[in-house]
């Protein structure tokens, strides 16, 4: 039997209730067990259609349904599917694991710096490949290590924090852009080129990994900020851009 919970702001429509036991094994089943529980929900979730609103955001475990199989997603017995709206101000923040986000960055670096060291150019293309796939399925690149071994055995505990998952997407994106294009040139020759813009590739994984500052978010808030079509969220209200957003 999976668990729903239901966020504070919608307790009042709920009798108070902070969960629900859902017997479906579909989210948009769950969400026909909770508006039947509790009707006064259903104007806060649907509109009139019969759509989920906008700015409700629904998370199987960790997972945002929209990066699954959307209403169609799949629960087990154990799972916990959240309901998160949008907060004040229309920031739509989701929830982003950055125990993920450090694994990645950590296997960056480690796999990065081995490839120099061992003048590997095959490896340096790999880091830069993995971080690429990432980016278009919309997930850290060697977030597959965390998700299926470091999390389930309890060596790294999830680090769920409101945040915008895009400009992380931005970030890991243009460092596979810049470590392939250093990939690039190791292979035609220009070792001194090559392996200078994979050290940047690390030295920016760093700067995230050990201060907390992402310089590729930083640049898509700012783009945002230009109004440049595409970047379309604001750094979380109170954060400077770039830097990870305090856990609320």
């Amino acid at each position: 039997m999976a668990t729903l919970r239901i966020p504070t702001p919608l307790r009042a429509y709920a009798g108070g209730a902070s969960q629900l036991d859902i017997k479906s094994e579909k989210v948009s089943g769950a969400l026909d067990e909770l508006v039947k529980a509790h009707p006064e929900l259903k104007p806060h979730l649907f509109q009139e259609s019969g759509e989920l609103r906008a700015f409700v955001n629904l998370f199987v475990n960790d997972e945002n349904v929209r990066d699954l199989a959307g209403a169609d997603t799949p629960l087990k017995s154990g799972d916990t599917l959240m309901i998160l709206p949008s907060i004040a101000g229309g920031v739509d923040l989701q929830k982003v694991d950055h125990a993920a986000l450090r694994t990645n960055q950590v296997f960056i670096i480690g796999l990065s710096l081995a490839a120099f060291i061992l003048d590997a150019a095959w490896l340096a293309g790999f880091v830069g490949l993995a971080m690429l796939i990432g980016t278009l399925l919309k997930k850290p690149g060697f977030g597959f290590v965390y998700q299926g071994w470091l999390k389930p055995s309890g060596i790294l505990k999830p680090d769920v924090i409101a945040d915008n998952p895009e400009p992380h997407r931005f970030a890991q994106g243009f460092g596979a852009v810049v470590d392939l294009a250093g990939f690039a040139l190791l292979l035609v020759g220009a070792t001194g080129a090559g392996w200078a813009l994979i050290w940047i590739v690390i030295f920016l994984a760093a700067l995230n990994l050990f201060f907390g500052f992402c310089a590729g978010c930083a640049v898509y808030y700012w783009l945002n900020r230009l109004r440049v079509p595409g970047f379309v969220k604001a750094a979380p209200a109170g954060s400077f851009p770039g830097l990870r957003p305090k856990a609320s």
